[in-house]
């Protein structure tokens, strides 16, 4: 029986990930030590599986598509940069997300309840935080170097999407970083069916 790591995500839209793949470029030029996410691969996490039985993804497509179903389609906007777990010690640096936080969050909020009731997700230990990752920051990277860069794109705009969907993401890990391949989507509809 073969296992998959599984994600539930959104997609940022090709516009704003053009934006993000030059706020990569803009700041790559100003520090070093950090690897950068591929362009086609940019997304905002919802839930995080790990590796999944095969058996039960279409169990997992079945109910990212139901918990979806609930929420109407909205507006997302990226805006922002920042970085985990603070300034002094950037480990991830991330695009936060401003119009449609709210949505983004119930929407979490309603599949990680509804994936735990299933047996399908552990919830983590830290908060839900809707962000999109850019990148991570080596052990060896100038922590300070980078901190006063993101001060200067602390006011980037990434533009606007409409969230029509939940995707759910197999992540092949390669020698040349992940490989995404979307194996179902859960359509926002704003209504039970």
């Amino acid at each position: 029986m073969a296992r998959l790591r599984t994600f539930l995500a959104l997609n940022p839209g090709d516009a704003s990930r053009d934006r993000l793949a030059a706020l990569q470029e803009k700041l790559a030029d100003a520090t070093a030590g950090v690897q950068w996410v591929e362009t086609e691969n940019l997304h905002l996490t919802l839930l995080f599986l790990g590796d999944v039985d095969d058996r039960d993804l279409m169990k997992v497509c079945r109910a990212a598509d139901r918990a979806a179903q609930d929420h109407a389609p909205f507006v997302m906007s990226l805006e922002g940069v920042g970085c985990f777990p603070n300034m002094r010690r950037p480990r991830t640096i991330w695009a936060g997300v401003g119009t449609g936080a709210a949505e983004v969050r119930n929407l979490f909020q309603d599949l990680a309840t509804s994936f735990e009731t299933q047996g399908l997700y552990r919830p983590e230990d830290r908060p839900f935080s809707p962000h999109v990752t850019l990148g991570r920051v080596n052990k060896d990277a100038d922590a300070e170097s980078i901190s006063r860069e993101l001060a200067k794109h602390d006011k980037w705009r990434g533009g606007e999407t409409t969230i029509q969907e939940v995707l759910v993401y197999s992540s092949d890990l390669t020698p040349k970083g992940p490989v995404y391949t979307v194996l179902g989507r859960g359509k926002l509809r704003g209504k039970k069916d």
